[in-house]
């Protein structure tokens, strides 16, 4: 996203497992004195999310990577910002555990810092929680070049402002993550996959009283025609779950339900202009857009293909009581965020002030006065 910028390296930097902080704060030091805007980039699987920006360089955090502390048995890890989300996978499947709020791995990428700076959440965000929910610490410089410390490794409940979760969804306007502590879970025995032809509400609907009666749903989409369901839990437990629900039970269950986290599903094949994420109360009628949809989340996150008509797909989502994100394609030089009303607007300045009063660290990436 950045425009005649060159990248920060270090020797030995392309190798993983590596502590590169120093000459990341001391670059970031360096920016902020000459007044050089700079661009924080790790796999680069997300370029595309966010308002498009012109800086002067890109600080690489890839290099910046390894798995720093892991305790199974306390279901916490810690790891370098530009870990890739596959490392993590793999040393979680080890232990059968999982980041539970399974972060999207768009082309296949992805770095733990991109996963907690978009602060974006897989299928399961409803029922196993979202990447800010599992944060429970984390290292960043701020935009003087000094490194900092916020949170710990163990949950607790402390007063004043939880720093550590304000980093989820800041795509890096506030500070360069370098290190992040999760709260990992066990990774469940078995998945089962339903599919069921039902209307989407009235399929929102029965799901939600499926839930509350125990069944161990942890994905719910609608495609415009079908249900689609997954539960995850014991074997023994997803039999009886399935014949209780009924439907078709759909054969590799994990990769439609990576394919939907990865936008690898045909209706994300990007043909039809703009894609909007929509984001409603629980059990709304998502109807009256123009164009494809999609629903995720039991019909929470909406997937819109193609309206171009920024405004009244907003209004839309206002009047439904949500929001509404450009989230690919469209105008990156505009507003791709919903505004924020002007009481939301000072808070964020005075925080982007707190963190990066020079203004150099992804300056507008999430908006154009920030």
């Amino acid at each position: 996203m950045a425009g005649n910028s060159h990248t920060l390296t270090s020797p030995g930097s392309s190798m993983s497992g590596q502590d590169i902080s120093r000459e990341l704060a001391a670059r970031v030091s360096e920016a902020c004195q000459s007044g050089t805007a700079i661009a924080i980039r790790g796999s680069g699987s997300k370029d595309f999310y966010g308002r498009s920006v012109s800086v002067g360089e890109t600080l690489a955090i890839d290099g910046h990577s390894g798995i720093v502390n892991y305790e199974p048995t306390e279901l916490v890890l810690t790891a370098r910002a530009g870990t890739p989300l596959a490392e993590l996978d793999e040393a979680l499947a080890g232990e059968g555990q999982q980041m539970p709020f399974d972060p999207p791995r768009f082309g296949g990428g992805g770095t733990l810092g991109g996963a907690i700076a978009t602060g974006l959440s897989g299928p399961g965000r409803p029922w196993t929680g979202s990447a800010r929910d599992m944060v429970l610490g984390l290292r960043l410089i701020n935009g003087r070049g000094e490194h900092m410390r916020f949170g710990g490794e163990v949950m607790k409940n402390v007063a004043g402002y939880d720093v550590s979760r304000l980093m989820a969804g800041a795509l890096g306007t506030l500070g360069v993550l370098t290190e992040v502590s999760l709260k990992v879970l066990p990774r469940p025995e078995a998945e089962l996959g339903l599919r069921l032809e039902i209307p989407a509400l009235d399929g929102f609907s029965q799901v939600d009283a499926w839930f509350r009666q125990g069944q161990p749903i942890t994905g719910a989409a609608h495609d415009g025609r079908h249900l689609h369901l997954r539960l995850s839990g014991a074997r023994s437990t997803l039999q009886a779950a399935g014949q209780t629900i009924g439907g078709e039970h759909v054969p590799e269950v994990g990769a439609w339900w990576a394919a939907l986290r990865d936008q690898e599903l045909p209706f994300f094949d990007g043909t039809a202009g703009p894609l909007w994420r929509i984001s409603v109360p629980p059990l709304t009628d998502g109807s009256g857009f123009e164009g494809p949809l999609l629903q995720d989340w039991n019909g929470q996150q909406l997937w819109l293909h193609g309206a171009r008509d920024a405004a009244a797909v907003r209004q839309r989502a206002s009047s439904l009581g949500g929001h509404a994100v450009c989230f690919r394609g469209g105008d990156r030089e505009g507003e791709v965020f919903h505004p924020l009303a002007a009481p939301l607007q000072a808070f964020h300045h005075r925080l982007k002030q707190a963190f990066d009063p020079g203004g150099i660290l992804n300056p507008g990436r999430l908006f154009a006065d920030l």
